[in-house]
């Protein structure tokens, strides 16, 4: 038998998740916005006449850009792939074990 109290701990902690998601979609996105301002002055240096030849702008070279690149899919893969194999379900049944294992190792005298 569930009380109160379980289930308000219960939801607690799925909001926990959820707010651990949304941290890490926006940062996600916040990271996506700045490599593509980047990668546009990157490529207006590389492929323009344009004079781009300021302090932070000349430092950028194909290897960076490629690092950073792998940097952005992986971070796609870890935020959008683990919403897909660790679904909301899983999450759940996740809480669950660990609060009764919680619960367990709690003893009242």
């Amino acid at each position: 038998m569930e009380t109160k109290y379980d289930f308000d701990k219960e939801q607690s902690e799925l909001q926990k998740l959820a707010s651990r998601k949304v941290i890490k979609l926006k940062s996600f996105y916040k990271q996506l916005f700045i490599y593509t301002i980047v990668l546009i002055l990157y490529l207006l240096k590389e492929y323009s006449q344009l004079p781009l030849n300021v302090f932070p702008i000349n430092l950028l070279n194909g290897v960076i850009m490629i690092l950073w690149a792998a940097v952005v899919i992986g971070s796609a893969i870890d935020v959008f792939a683990s919403f897909k194999i660790f679904d909301e379900d899983w999450e759940v049944r996740k809480v669950k074990s660990i609060l009764e294992k919680r619960n367990k190792k709690q003893k009242w005298e």
